[in-house]
């Protein structure tokens, strides 16, 4: 169904066809009107003597529009227009006009119930208008004259309110689809499956109701009661339906709700041009609460919430509980939201006072995900799956939230895709696609090359040359990071091979993944590769950046420990960009730390990044530790890291990096050039 908004804005594509389609179906209404009331006469008894059964039946028409029943199961309609059964009988009992009334003034009542614009008003009316004009005319070809209850009357009611029905469900299509595109054929058969069992029931007690107008007027008030009836059975079915979108502990929306709610304001914002907030909080550690305090005390908890964030809660802000410990929240620009992460922080507040429950203070924490149409998606299956990646995200981060980034999805299609390729290109050893480039690492004092770093290389066979960082975020989560891994262990160590047959004394740095340092097996996998290619361990350099030692600390560092006692060195990448540098420094057989080149590359430029270089030389030197410099890209940065005493650099001051024949070469020239 058509939201709100939609039903008050015109298309932004073309809307002055919209409009043009409103003004003459308005004029069109109007001229129907005017001849058929010309042609039509007067009701019995004429204008000025009309019965109170008249009044009676119009005002019950209007009282019924009051409360107007919403029920998803009408697809064209927002309610359910019970004026139609009073509007049918007016008209066979008193005439033309004097239904028109009736259904006009019902139609204007509705409109102000469910906040329609003017002008969506004046089309309510006039298409409305239409379906009476050929209700009428129906009902005078089969029927006709002051109703008596014959048989073929009763046949012409029937008549009349499929025309009405008919005609007006027409005209929605054909709005509809000026509206949102599509064909009126594909709207007539959804309004045909919808609605034709309300139409039919409210035609059928039309003569009812006109049966008892024409008897007595306290009839026409009895009358009312199973058109109360329809009218409750239908409140029943939206409350039931209202039942099914709700979560039955909370009170909340339940992820059906919140879908419903989402696709609503997404279709309003993109009319709109304007934005929605798709955001998933994930409470942690509640089953801790379930275990030790009981299921009771924890849907308890999850009350408590739901009443904090339902509290002061601004108007067209849905919320929900998605199942377990998980809520779900949308929010549009339309209700007020201006910055989603403000959002995420009024969520995240709520729960930072505890929760007391039969005089126990909880402390509940939790991380929030936000997504936002239209850029992070625009359906509500892709903003729900991007906003619980974000979440997820949030959670390793050990932060409160966390906006999507493509980056964080590890299982989006393309990724998975990517991800199928590699294999295919892993599965056979030494099939093409996957390789290294070296650049080389230059001692300082001396200029001498003393090594170079591994760097991955993966050219798709149609996206060409993929960014190294998506391979190894594509990979990580997979069963393929192992497989890469070697492959790159298998290339590297056969060049460090090949280079000591040359008589270059050399060592090998290759970098490892959080997968690799978490398997048992990758000690074994090591030792027995370097066996194979008969180099000694001490010139493979494994390094290893703070985030991958956060990962799991015990077992990695019982890995890196098992590494070391193999005689590889262990290099402490990206130092200075963690948080917990110096605690690796004092528990990790480190012999070497790679400092940075976000402070590198501008430390003569820099105060605070020299003085952060400077203190990572020193340290070094205290520890008894070898420095490398990352990003070395002029000759000023480079003299400053000697003098400082600066072991060794790497950077596109001395090479990029560069396929295996290139170094070779450069490596040739460069001894020659000493």
């Amino acid at each position: 169904m058509a939201t709100t908004l939609m039903r008050n804005t015109a298309p932004r594509e073309h809307p002055g066809r919209y409009y043009g389609f409103i003004a003459a179906v308005a004029v069109c209404a109007v001229t129907a009107a005017t001849a058929v009331t010309a042609t039509a006469g007067a009701p019995a008894g004429g204008w000025l003597n009309v019965p109170f059964a008249f009044w009676l039946t119009a005002g019950l028409a209007l009282a019924a529009e009051l409360r107007p029943t919403r029920w998803g199961g009408l697809w064209m309609s927002p309610i359910a227009s019970i004026f139609v059964v009073y509007v049918l009988a007016t008209m066979v009992t008193w005439g033309f006009l004097p239904a028109l009334v009736v259904q006009s003034g019902a139609l204007v009542v509705l409109g102000i119930q469910i906040s329609s614009s003017v002008w969506r008003g004046v089309y309510n009316v006039s298409q409305m208008a239409l379906a009476l004009c050929a209700a009428w005319l129906v009902w005078s070809a089969v029927g006709g004259g002051v109703w008596e209850s014959s048989v073929p009357q009763l046949l012409g009611i029937f008549a009349a309110g499929a025309a009405w029905t008919v005609t007006s469900s027409s005209m929605v299509a054909l709005m509809m689809r000026l509206r949102v595109g599509g064909t009126w054929s594909e709207y007539a058969w959804q309004w045909l499956k919808s609605e034709w069992a309300l139409r039919l029931t409210q035609t059928a007690i039309a003569p009812i109701l006109a049966t008892a107008a024409m008897t007595s007027w306290w009839l026409v008030a009895a009358s009312a009661i199973p058109i109360f009836s329809v009218y409750r059975i239908l409140q029943t079915a939206a409350e039931r339906e209202r039942e099914a979108d709700r979560d039955p502990l909370t009170g909340l929306l339940n992820r059906k709700g919140l879908q419903q709610a989402v696709e609503a304001k997404a279709t309003d914002a993109a009319e709109t041009g304007t934005t929605a907030t798709v955001m998933v909080l994930d409470l942690d550690r509640f089953a801790d609460i379930n275990s030790a305090l009981g299921h009771d005390v924890g849907d308890q908890v999850l009350v408590e919430l739901a009443d904090r964030f339902a509290a002061d809660k601004p108007p067209g802000k849905a919320i929900a509980r998605l199942g377990g410990d998980e809520f779900g929240f949308v929010w549009s620009e339309l209700d007020g939201m201006t910055d989603p992460l403000e959002c995420a922080r009024e969520i995240r507040a709520r729960l930072d006072k505890p929760i007391v429950i039969d005089e126990v203070s909880i402390e509940v924490d939790g991380s929030v995900g936000i997504a936002v149409f239209p850029k992070d998606g625009e359906d509500f299956h892709t903003l729900f799956r991007h906003a619980d990646i974000a979440m997820d995200e949030s959670k390793k981060r050990a932060a409160s939230f966390t906006r999507y980034a493509p980056e964080f999805d590890h299982h989006s299609p393309e990724r998975l895709m990517l991800l199928g390729d590699l294999r295919r290109a892993l599965d056979e050893p030494g099939a093409p696609g996957v390789n290294l480039y070296y650049q080389p690492q230059v001692c300082l004092s001396t200029d001498e090359v003393i090594g170079a770093e591994a760097l991955l290389r993966y050219h798709h066979p149609v996206r060409g040359m993929v960014n190294p960082s998506e391979i190894i975020a594509t990979a990580e989560h997979s069963s393929v990071m192992r497989m890469l891994t070697e492959r790159v262990v298998d290339i590297a160590l056969c060049r460090l091979r090949s280079w000591n047959e040359a008589g270059y004394n050399l060592r090998m740095a290759v970098n490892v993944s959080v997968r690799d340092l978490q398997s048992p097996g990758f000690t074994d996998f090591l030792t027995e590769r370097i066996a194979a290619y008969g180099v000694d361990a001490s010139k493979l350099q494994l390094e290893i950046t703070e985030s991958a030692l956060m990962a799991d600390p015990r077992r990695v560092v019982d890995n890196v420990q098992r590494l070391a006692d193999l005689g590889l060195g262990i290099s402490l990448d990206d130092f200075g960009t963690g948080f917990s540098s110096m605690q690796h420094l004092r528990r990790l057989p480190v012999t070497e730390i790679k400092i940075d080149k976000t402070f590198v590359t501008t430390l003569v430029d820099c105060q605070d990044n020299a003085a952060i270089v400077f203190s990572t030389i020193d340290l070094g030197r205290a520890l008894d530790v070898a420095v490398v410099a990352e990003g070395v890209e002029d000759e000023k940065v480079r003299k400053q890291l000697e003098g400082w005493g600066c072991h060794a650099a790497q950077g596109w001051h001395f090479a990029k990096p560069m396929s295996a024949d290139d170094f070779d070469r450069w490596l040739a020239g460069h001894r020659r050039g000493r």
